[in-house]
């Protein structure tokens, strides 16, 4: 999962990869611009989030350092103790990975850009297009094909959703507006992409809008079992319907597939 890999490859990935391009612009003689693309989740711990830069959790540079000392199993270790009250890894070194941007800030024409949850292809060019099953996608599938009976969820809560199209569009405007800014020292350098506070879309809404579309228009192939299911407020009757109808039937598949010398899945 995208969110909650091992904290030294995402250190690794998100903030010292960050540090590696931030290296490389600085070579760049006719460099106009760098925009890193974080996300609006970057600070958990921040009720409201205003365009501006936030203290990381904890220095970049140090935290980089130690991963590259300490092996997989030692950083894993102590990788609660690290993260704190941040839920995950992707949040933490995307944080990270800002604050090494904001120290550059004085160097380099750098702009951060923090989208939310991205989600597939509004109207271009392909409406509905995705490459992958992260975030809700992979939840309308598991649902759509009779995997996922029962989720623990408020389902009047909502996330906060963006279509990659109209991200894309919005990178591009921050990028413009960096760039056609005569007095770039008043400029903001962080901008938002994000959608609830105009359009909120429940998790309910989503499931129902889901459910319409594989019942009446574009049923799924392979199928495990017909959609059905609902979101759970009580965690109780989630567990009692998360033995029934998730536990036991995969028990009972795996073990038909094991009788007939196929591989569990």
């Amino acid at each position: 999962d995208l969110f909650d890999e091992p904290l030294r490859k995402a250190v690794f990935m998100n903030t010292r990869g960050t540090h590696y391009m931030l290296q490389l612009a600085a070579t760049l003689k006719h460099l106009d611009l760098i925009a890193y693309v974080s996300t609006a989740y970057c600070h958990l711990h921040i009720k409201t989030l205003y365009e501006k830069p936030y203290d990381p959790p904890a220095n970049p540079h140090h935290v980089m350092q130690a991963c590259e000392w300490l092996s997989d199993d030692e950083v894993s270790t102590i990788e609660k103790k690290i993260l704190g009250d941040i839920p995950n890894t992707y949040a933490y070194t995307k944080s990270l990975a800002e604050a090494l941007v904001v120290e550059k800030f004085n160097e380099l024409p750098a702009v951060i850009l923090r989208p939310s949850i991205v989600i597939p292809i509004w109207k271009e060019p392909l409406p509905g297009w995705t490459d992958n099953i992260n975030g809700p996608t992979g939840l309308l599938i598991g649902a759509g094909k009779g995997v996922i009976r029962t989720m623990y969820c408020n389902s009047s809560g909502y996330g906060d959703f963006l279509p990659v199209d109209i991200a894309v569009n919005g990178m591009l405007v921050a990028s413009w507006r960096f760039l056609t800014t005569t007095d770039r020292s008043k400029v903001n350098r962080v901008a938002h992409m994000t959608s609830s506070n105009d359009i909120k879309v429940s998790w309910n809404e989503i499931i129902e809008c889901g459910r319409w579309v594989i019942e009446n228009k574009i049923p799924l192939n392979g199928v495990a079992w017909y959609p059905g299911g609902s979101m759970k407020s009580n965690y109780y009757l989630h567990v009692v319907c998360m033995v029934l109808f998730h536990w036991i039937p995969a028990l009972f598949v795996d073990a038909l597939l094991i009788l007939l010398r196929y591989p569990p899945v």
